[in-house]
């Protein structure tokens, strides 16, 4: 039997990645691009289908690599989890969301190893790269996968890597972001770097799998605080009367101790709404109470409901209501120029507006679908769809809110044709005639 080092060296490895979105599927395509034959598992049949078939659902993944390597034999898709049997490493790259009461939801993580049980055989590395609290690696993969008989760190090998996936960055992918790994004993570690190297990105090993789960949730809570802080001077910015983009572009021509970071709507993504209440869940078992992570967090939250607010008042200069007024939301993806709508702060400002009397539409270029309601703020599901955005779609707006600022809108004929603009995201800034009809966040009131 060939030893998995060996296997690892040669490249002749079977690897299968357990969950095929934003994380697993460059992952899977970076272990192909590496020599590895390379399974994926989704429960999606969808994206079985469309992987087999040669086809990418995600735009950091180009479909020509996708297709490349599925005629070379090196990439393959299934629904059963009956090739782990066959693998000599398994990823784990399912969601971690949160409840309604933002709790950890570690249910796709729980089904994924428990569908890894009836198939684990010893010599196999299993690596979870699910974003999750320190402790889940030993707390609730290792006794799962252990009732098989077999030992973790003795008769196979466990590690945690933090999936380090950042949505339409052309310049760090899974190809060559560094990656943090840690192990259940130092051979775990050992085995896990060494397959993880071959995709050519350096690797940094840490002492344990704790380390590994604590440092992602460090680098997502590090930008959630950050992007609560500046949030919350803007809010202060706006009653002093002060242009507080202005102020980031001054601050930002220091060449140490600073680093920039942008008011806006909310916060959104799989990340920085949802990782930092994992770890200030996760506190409370220690009589810990993260105050100042919950403090960001009620913050960021809290930017929807000035967006609206922003609305309501830029609508009051114009002597309209907020009720039966006509609003159009620009962009509802979480970030500019991609197509991921994963808790978008688009989704609560659109279901207050909505519970206020407004008339919504939205346009995006990436998202045609969007869903919101089905909750506590909107208790009715609405199903939009994007509209075109026309010359005449923006006249008929009594408002424009510009949520996302993806590049492909043309904001220089929103603001020739949109008769109000709320901006959330400075996307006006120094366009000629926008100040006499935008209300920007963080900045003083120019509506006259």
């Amino acid at each position: 039997m060939v030893a998995l080092e060996d296997k690892i060296a040669a490249r002749t490895a079977h690897i299968v990645v357990i969950g095929l979105g934003y994380v697993g599927l460059p992952l899977a395509t970076a272990f192909a691009r590496a020599g590895f034959r390379t399974t994926g598992v989704d429960v999606d049949q969808r994206k079985v289908e469309a992987i087999n078939a040669g086809r990418s659902y995600i735009p950091d993944v180009e479909e020509e690599d996708v297709a490349r390597y599925v005629q070379a034999g090196l990439l393959t898709a299934t629904a059963g989890y009956g090739v782990v049997q066959e693998a000599d490493a398994v990823f784990i790259c399912v969601p971690t969301p949160y409840d309604a009461q933002r709790a950890p939801d570690l249910s796709y993580i729980r089904a994924a190893t428990e569908g890894i049980l009836p198939h684990l055989k010893r010599g196999q590395l299993i690596v979870l790269q699910s974003t999750t609290y320190p402790g889940t690696t030993e707390e609730i993969v290792q006794p799962i996968l252990e009732r098989s008989g077999l030992k973790a760190g003795v008769d196979f090998y466990l590690a945690f890597s933090p999936e380090r996936i950042d949505p339409g960055n052309k310049q760090w992918s899974a190809y060559n972001t560094p990656k943090v790994v840690g192990g259940l004993t130092p051979q775990c570690t050992k085995m896990a770097v060494a397959l993880l190297r071959q995709m050519g990105a350096p690797v940094y090993p840490v002492s344990s799998t704790r380390a590994a789960e604590l440092t992602k949730l460090l680098e997502n809570t590090f930008r959630a605080v950050n992007i609560a802080l500046v949030n919350e001077l803007a809010l202060l910015a706006e009653r002093m009367g002060i242009d507080f983009w202005e102020v980031i572009e001054a601050a930002k021509s220091k060449p140490f101790g600073f680093m920039p970071f942008y008011p806006g709507p909310g916060v959104g993504g799989h990340c920085i709404p949802v990782d930092p209440y994992y770890l200030s869940w996760k506190a409370r078992e220690y009589d810990y109470y993260a105050e100042f992570i919950e403090l960001a967090g009620e913050v960021n939250q809290a930017m929807p409901y000035h967006v609206v607010n922003l609305v309501s008042q830029a609508l009051s200069w114009h002597r309209k209501p907020l009720r039966e007024a006509r609003i159009l939301v620009l962009g509802v993806a979480f970030k500019p120029d991609i197509d991921d709508a994963r808790n978008s702060p688009a989704e609560r400002v659109i279901e207050l507006l909505l519970g206020r009397g407004a008339i919504v539409r939205y346009h995006d270029p990436y998202v045609p679908h969007f869903h919101v309601g089905n909750d506590v703020f909107h208790r009715a599901p609405i199903a939009l769809e994007s509209v075109p955005l026309t010359p005449q779609e923006l006249a008929a707006a009594d408002c424009v809110v510009i949520v996302t600022n993806h590049r492909a809108i043309d904001y220089t004929s929103v603001v020739q044709h949109a008769p109000l603009i709320v901006d959330t995201r400075n996307a006006t800034a120094g366009i000629a005639g926008a100040t006499a009809k935008t209300v920007r966040l963080g900045a003083p009131l120019a509506l006259s």
